[in-house]
């Protein structure tokens, strides 16, 4: 039982994992808020924009790991999230500042349907990755 770079890879994957599971389950929650009239649009947007660019960041750089340490299957199955959340952000409404959430448009059914969707999708998609992140940890241990 080694510690590779590979293992290396797969814990920080884990640890960055469940921040992106965590901001899936705020974008749930908040796009609940908004179709219930719980919360207003300007505020949830405020709440929601400064969280967009991190994770796309810790789902990068993770990435970048599983490229350097050559765990191409990993690197397979996350790039076309990387690339939804790339065009995403590059046709993104005309905003000021940073992030993917206008307030004038967000509470058009449409457009919150979508939000909702993709925020479902995302926290499906980032529990799947746990889960093999783990799987992934545990075979580089025992392999090496």
């Amino acid at each position: 039982m080694a510690f590779s770079f590979a293992a290396f890879s797969y814990i920080i994957a884990l640890i960055a994992d469940a921040f992106l599971i965590f901001f899936a389950i705020f974008h749930v929650i908040a796009f609940d808020e908004l179709k219930t009239d719980y919360k207003n649009p300007i505020d949830q947007c405020n709440s929601l924009n400064p969280l967009v660019l991190p994770e796309y960041l810790l789902h990068i750089i993770f990435n970048l790991l599983f490229l350097i340490s050559g765990e191409w299957f990993s690197l397979i199955i996350n790039v076309p999230m990387i690339a939804y959340n790339i065009n995403r952000y590059r046709t993104r409404p005309v905003m000021s500042g940073p992030g993917l959430y206008d307030p004038t448009s967000i509470m058009n059914a449409d457009t919150l349907t979508k939000c909702q969707r993709e925020g479902w999708i995302k926290l499906a998609f980032y529990l799947l990755s746990f889960f093999y992140y783990l799987y992934g940890m545990i075979y580089s241990l025992i392999s090496a």
